[in-house]
């Protein structure tokens, strides 16, 4: 992957997950892109660079923003639903999407002007003393930013805070299981179920991402929701929309709850329609064809599809009206009030009552 040179000296904190090549540069091992760099050359993600012959993480201490958010916009509608959870971000990507949705932060290349600066100590601080139930590393993708989240997470799991990741799922094998091991739930990004709309809108590879999704639900205790961002025209269609739900119902489980979501127009697809809702319940009839029991549209407004329904008896145990909860019929053992059955996730004996709420947070270092 080509790198790219920064005429100033690079500044940071100590990156992880690199070594040295024969010829003399240093290889990033954090992703699957390996970005092999020089003396003051940056990887692909601009935030990850080499200076002194080491690897540094140019944007510790540093986000785009904070802000209280319902756990459900993550959306993670599972995992203590009702609460707050207090969400930040930095700059950068290890992915190109053509067609994100978060573009301004994630191909950002000069952020100094418009971010705050926190320590891991003041983000928890803040979070507990704003009613936050968790922190959520999101906008940008967490995996650039791994020793700044896992430093945040480190300190919120022992204040008793809960840790959220928000991503694409591409990390290298090493990286994935330090990165995992402090995160509590995620949801993660299925863009498409082919290697060539990953290879031609993301310039990635789905088999990593693959590779992730198994990692993360087999072999850790981290609560697993996928995305897809539905995009006409580009991975909408029946045939891969059944695929990409056989697999996950073979590979993942059916108790792994799948967010189908609309596409907007933006980024460098301006020219491609935003997606038709019946679109999105088309692939929710599919995913339900294919035995997965909790399927849920998103970036419409869809009371039915945003709502928790029983597998065994069809009830719905946790009705919702875009991010407030309408009702709640499960028992404070996280099951089927009508006939028992269990609904898998991280549940309180009460939901939590944040609902639609959005409140930016300013953290000023001292």
């Amino acid at each position: 992957m080509k790198s790219r040179t920064d005429n100033t000296r690079l500044k940071g904190v100590p990156g992880r997950y690199w070594h040295f090549l024969d010829d003399g540069r240093i290889q990033c091992d954090l992703c699957p892109r390996y970005c092999k760099l020089r003396e003051g050359q940056r990887g692909l993600c601009f935030v990850r660079g080499r200076q002194d012959d080491r690897m540094l993480l140019t944007t510790y201490g540093r986000s785009s923003g904070f802000c209280i958010d319902p756990i459900e916009k993550k959306p993670l509608n599972h995992f203590l639903p009702g609460t707050p959870v207090l969400s930040f971000g930095t700059a950068g990507c290890n992915l190109t999407c053509k067609f994100c949705q978060n573009w301004e932060i994630s191909t950002a290349r000069q952020m100094d002007r418009l971010m705050d600066r926190a320590s891991p100590e003041q983000i928890v601080e803040a979070a507990i003393a704003a009613g936050a139930r968790s922190i959520a590393y999101t906008y940008n993708d967490p995996v650039i930013f791994l020793e700044y989240a896992v430093d945040v997470a480190r300190i919120a799991r022992e204040r008793g805070l809960k840790n959220v990741a928000v991503t694409a799922g591409y990390i290298g094998r090493e990286a994935r299981e330090e990165f995992f091991h402090w995160m509590d739930a995620a949801n993660i990004d299925l863009k498409a179920f082919t290697e060539d709309f990953y290879h031609r809108l993301c310039t990635g590879h789905l088999k990593d991402v693959l590779e992730t999704l198994e990692y993360v639900r087999h072999e850790t205790g981290t609560w697993l929701e996928l995305t897809t961002l539905l995009i006409p025209g580009k991975n909408d269609g029946h045939d891969e929309v059944s695929a990409l739900s056989d697999w996950v119902a073979e590979r993942l489980g059916p108790q792994v709850p799948l967010h189908f979501s609309a596409f907007h127009p933006d980024n460098q697809m301006q020219a491609t329609p935003s997606t038709p809702r019946q679109t999105l319940t088309a692939a929710r009839d599919i995913a339900t064809k294919a035995g997965l029991w909790f399927i849920y549209t998103g970036n419409v407004h869809d009371r039915p599809g945003q709502s928790t329904y029983c597998p065994g008896c069809h009830t719905c145990v946790i009705g919702r009206d875009w991010y407030d909860i309408t009702s709640w019929a499960l028992t404070p053992e996280g099951r089927c009030e009508a006939c028992g059955s269990p609904i898998g996730g991280v549940f309180e004996a009460q939901p939590g009552t944040w609902g639609n709420t959005r409140m930016p947070l300013r953290i000023s270092a001292a």
